[in-house]
């Protein structure tokens, strides 16, 4: 299984950019893959493959308005483990001496 993190940003349309970010996030959210939106990204779990398509969906459906866009992304590959997403933090969460904030 892979994890991916991403933040695509739309340059030259002005200083808010949300109304994009919630069009990667419908798309995300569609591809039936476990995400997590963070105040600076995305995280996705799901095979290689599939993450490269969902960002190249993410990324076009951006550019589809955006005289040029931009795009962050890092890739944590872990064969024959699922459910990354929940255990990479879960596996912190057991080693500090005080509650982690996961969300606000």
């Amino acid at each position: 299984m892979v994890v991916l993190e991403f933040s695509i940003v739309p340059l030259g349309v002005g200083e808010s950019v949300s109304p994009f970010v919630a069009r990667c996030v419908e798309i995300v959210a569609a591809s039936g893959l476990e995400y997590q939106l963070h105040a600076m990204g995305t995280l996705v779990e799901g095979e290689l493959r599939e993450l490269l398509d969902l960002l190249e969906k993410c990324m076009n459906a951006v550019a589809a308005d955006c005289p040029r866009v931009t795009c962050s992304a890092k890739f944590d590959s872990r064969p024959g483990k699922q459910g990354l997403l929940k255990a990479k933090v879960q596996s912190v969460e057991a080693k500090v001496s005080g509650p982690v904030r996961t969300s606000l």
